[in-house]
């Protein structure tokens, strides 16, 4: 039988292994690497003195974004199809593929501006009312590095899109080199010349009544010709240093393979350096499910090669 001391000897000696015990979890608990802050989604409105009213749009922000203090990322905007909106990448499972690539490791930490663009094929309208490509430039993008900690270089930003959308990526990043350094586009609704006449009905139907809204009613051919990345990709030397990736279905439903392809001959005559393919797929959605992972790693590729070089700079 234990005496008293030896009980009180045993007791505190049981305490102190337990203490030591609970201390080797806690120390090695801590030594442990943390997980990053997951993604956030924030949407918000931008009140438009050049277009008379507010614009919506989303922004996914990067695994920790509000942790991270001062630090500044790079952008990426992109822009929707015909018939959707800002919420389309949330809702269609861009969201979860840029979600999933960045806690893999895949992609380097961007944010993602998702603005609405309506019907306006990201261009000015052809009877001045709806200027939305001077809203884009003149005061979307300036409100989203006051808002936001971006690196407000072109360089570090980029745009992309889809259908409508890599249309709008192609025009504004062609058009504006000061302003973004890649552009990036999933089925790009590009369209060659049109017939003449003007077919009513089928494809090319279809072409001219959802081209009125931004390009004319009738549809005006020759200032639709003057904004159309086939015309503009003629003279790369006025984006001389923009970087351009761009895919299309061999399926699409809507033939902009046919463009896409024109677009790669255009710039290869010119010799002007571009990514290109066309994929087994369709169109829309169901194709960037297989697909919108290339021009995000196209973009993140970018991103850190422009991180690199401003370090070495400085």
């Amino acid at each position: 039988m234990l005496c008293v001391k030896q009980r009180h000897r045993l007791r505190v000696g049981l305490r102190i292994l337990a203490a030591a015990c609970v201390l080797s979890g806690a120390v090695e608990l801590s030594a442990r690497p943390q997980p990053e802050t997951a993604a956030k989604v924030e949407c918000a409105s931008v009140a438009s003195k050049i277009l008379g009213n507010s614009v919506s749009y989303c922004v996914a922000l990067p695994p920790g974004y509000e942790a991270s203090g001062n630090k500044r990322y790079p952008t990426f905007y992109f822009l929707h199809g015909l018939f959707e909106d800002e919420r389309s990448w949330l809702d269609r499972g861009g969201e979860q593929i840029w979600e999933s690539l960045t806690a893999q490791g895949d992609l380097t930490n961007f944010i993602v501006i998702l603005p609405s663009g309506g019907r306006t094929f990201y261009v000015n309208s052809q009877d001045g009312r709806e200027r939305y490509e001077d809203f884009f430039i003149q005061e979307l993008v300036p409100e989203i590095d006051r808002k936001y900690r971006t690196l407000a270089r072109a360089s570090e930003r980029g745009i992309g899109g889809v259908s409508m959308g890599g249309y709008g990526a192609l025009h504004l990043a062609m058009r504006h080199p000061d302003v973004f350094g890649s552009a990036s586009a999933h089925s790009a609704a590009l369209v060659p010349k049109f017939p003449d006449p003007l077919p009513t009905e089928g494809r090319w139907g279809f072409y001219a009544r959802v081209l009125q809204e931004p390009f004319g009613s009738p549809l005006n051919e020759s200032y639709f010709e003057a904004n159309n990345p086939l015309t503009l990709a003629e003279h790369p030397e006025r984006f001389a240093h923009l970087a351009i990736y761009f895919d299309c279905g061999d399926h699409d439903r809507y033939g902009f393979n046919q463009g896409a392809e024109l677009l790669d001959q255009i710039l290869s005559q010119k010799n002007f350096p571009h990514t290109f393919a066309i994929r087994p797929g369709g169109h829309g959605w169901d194709y960037l499910h297989d697909y919108l992972h290339f021009s995000l790693e196209f973009e993140s590729k970018l991103f850190s090669q422009a991180e690199k070089a401003s370090l070495t700079t400085h």
